[in-house]
């Protein structure tokens, strides 16, 4: 049975432009409307994690890092461990700067473009939106992200650094589209924030 979940990666290749944001309010806003919601925090630096609540990253237990080396060694995920509830009604998995030892390790994986994926399909059926938010980076974990996602999400400032951000962020999803998923899609651009008195937000 083909799992109802939508997996949407927000993401763009430029800092400070609005991806935790637009992630953690999109997933509140959907758990409010009823829906499942499940948020990825796939960056190191772990914004999303500490905007949920949770200040002192680095001494987490389990994070995002523990499905990604589950998914390298063919393990089992023990996802009661690693998936918390917050009280806004949304599931997440955190993250902390132990995710960074990953962009050198998984180049040497086989098929390292698939691990975040394989590791959160059996996770799916338990929810209809998986939100994940990406670094500000176009290394393999974006890459896994992009993959494993159903639409991407790109959140931009209407200003010429994050509008090339997402040029070269479009560049890489039709990278992924060609070779890897034809059938990946967009789910549309988020403009945060917008101040219609400038020539670029026109």
């Amino acid at each position: 049975m083909q799992s109802k979940c939508k997996v949407i990666a927000v993401a763009n290749q430029k800092g400070g432009v609005g991806k935790t944001t637009t992630t953690e309010h999109l997933g509140i806003g959907l758990a409010k409307a009823g829906k499942k919601v499940l948020l990825i925090d796939l960056d190191p630096q772990a914004n999303l994690t500490a905007c949920l609540g949770w200040q002192n990253v680095d001494a987490l237990d389990h994070t995002v890092s523990d499905v990604i080396e589950s998914s390298i060694r063919k393990e089992h995920v023990m996802f009661n461990d690693i998936i918390l509830h917050h009280d806004e009604g949304v599931d997440l998995i955190l993250s902390n700067i132990n995710l960074s030892e990953y962009e050198p390790r998984l180049a040497g994986v086989f098929m390292r473009e698939k691990i975040l994926a394989n590791g959160i399909e059996a996770v799916k059926g338990d929810y209809d939106y998986v939100l994940i938010d990406c670094p500000p980076t176009p290394g393999i974990l974006t890459i896994n992200a992009i993959v494993a996602a159903d639409e991407i999400l790109i959140p931009v400032q209407p200003q010429y650094l994050p509008a090339i951000g997402m040029t070269q962020l479009v560049r890489t999803i039709e990278k992924v589209r060609t070779n890897m998923k034809p059938d990946l899609k967009y789910s549309g651009i988020v403009f945060t924030p917008v101040n219609m008195q400038t020539n670029i937000a026109k």
